[in-house]
């Protein structure tokens, strides 16, 4: 306990130290930042570009200005990479001190490893990143904290009696409904990576959260939810394709692979040979040089048991009795010339009964989906006053076929028991 508690010790005045130089120079933007959130706002107004289609990181997440155009923050530093010579350049993260008061019952989300239990919840963030040569090393870990003041839950459905509700080993979720009964203090290594890229192939190692989709609040599949986990990645960053001799743009494409590891929480049952999952995802996204402003994109995740041979789900697969697959594709279109953005996201999972014949009889099967609008409005121009009106829908209830068969969710399946979820918090 002593070694474990030097430990802590270490990292957290590492932690400090980080934040103290942050303090110094001005933050970056960050996965769901304010700065981040500002920039997509530029790019509804057509100041600014998304650097990204549909996998989007904090390492991804490098935006570019307009030089010509104003906008509202002008006057205001955004971030500041710190030449430190030619080809070595210095990024500094936060630091970013995040705080929350549940007066009845948890709720949160978004928020990476910090659980907003009943009671004050409060996260800190910081770090920087250094550029050189094509690599990327970035440190920006998290310290959570969460009261954790006692409430009523429902019956557990496992081994803990702090464990979910719904569902039992067989075909469940690792989701419990309260994290002990003791105040928490949890460390997680965040948006820590190591990466090279040369021009836009890129590979990393490290645990970068993933937002997958167009979605403002709820993505389907992949969110800054949960806890990160370790995984490696390889793929290509936003890229324009020109056919070559002609020189006729086709327009962006953007695809990434990845492999990493879940892992348990500490409330779901006590056998220590399913404590880890493989995770497979794959995204591949368009934007058609045709239809300015248009982006098409295809998610697919697998999860299954952590064994090294298990490497070959990486590709997908038809034998669904050892996996859980699920995938999701649809199109977000901006229009910079009013400031507005409508998206859309239509997610399966499951094979439906009877094959493709299925489709004609159970059309909805396991069929989940999100739509979404956003909008800029000019509140007091004058006054350098806007906003974004946003709407989302989404839709993870079980499909009417099911009503007559067993519990379902999206998010449960009997070959993986911990269901969709990370260190005891879901990932979508």
């Amino acid at each position: 306990m002593r070694g474990i508690n030097t430990i802590k010790k270490s990292v957290c005045f590492c932690l400090l130290i980080v934040c103290f130089f942050s303090a110094l120079l001005p933050a970056q933007e960050a996965l769901k930042s304010a700065e981040e959130e500002y920039y997509d706002f530029l790019a509804l107004r057509g100041i600014s570009s998304r650097p990204y289609l549909n996998y989007r990181t904090l390492s991804d997440s490098s935006w570019t200005l307009d030089p010509n155009a104003s906008h509202p923050w002008q006057a205001q530093n955004l971030g500041i990479t710190r030449q430190l010579s030619n080809n070595v350049s210095l990024r500094v993260y936060g630091p970013d001190l995040f705080a929350s008061y549940n007066t009845a019952a948890p709720y949160g989300q978004n928020d990476g490893a910090l659980w907003q239990g009943k009671g004050f919840n409060s996260s800190l963030t910081g770090g920087a990143r250094l550029e050189a040569w094509g690599f990327e090393a970035t440190f920006k870990p998290q310290l959570a904290l969460s009261q954790n003041l006692e409430f009523e839950i429902m019956p557990s459905a496992y081994t803990s009696k702090y464990g979910y509700f719904w569902g039992d080993h067989t075909s469940g979720a690792d989701a419990p409904q309260r994290f002990g009964d003791k105040p928490i203090i949890a460390f997680d290594w965040g948006d820590t990576e190591l990466r090279y890229t040369w021009k836009n192939l890129t590979i990393g190692f490290g645990t970068q959260s993933v937002w997958l989709g167009p979605s403002y609040l709820n993505s389907m599949l992949h969110s800054n939810n949960a806890p990160t986990y370790p995984k490696l990645d390889i793929g290509l960053r936003r890229q324009p394709v020109t056919l070559p001799f002609i020189n006729w743009y086709l327009g962006d494409v953007e695809a990434r692979i990845w492999v990493g590891q879940l892992t348990e929480s500490a409330y779901f049952d006590n056998d220590p040979s399913n404590d880890h999952t493989m995770f497979h995802g794959f995204s591949f996204a368009y934007a058609p040089s045709l239809l300015p402003g248009l982006t098409l994109f295809v998610n697919r995740v697998c999860l299954v048991a952590w064994e090294w041979e298990n490497l070959k789900y990486i590709l997908p697969s038809k034998d669904n009795t050892v996996e859980d697959q699920k995938m999701s594709f649809g199109a977000s279109w901006v229009f910079p010339q009013v400031g507005f953005e409508v998206y859309g996201e239509l997610g399966l999972d499951d094979f439906v009964p009877h094959g493709a014949a299925g489709y004609q009889r159970y059309p909805l099967h396991t069929m989940t989906y999100t739509a979404g609008l956003k909008k800029t409005i000019t509140i007091v121009a004058a006054r350098n006053v806007y906003g974004n009106l946003f709407f989302e829908w989404n839709s993870m209830e079980m499909s009417q076929d099911f009503q007559f068969q067993w519990p379902y969710s999206p998010y449960f399946h009997h070959n993986v028991t911990h269901g969709y979820t990370n260190r005891g918090q879901w990932l979508g």
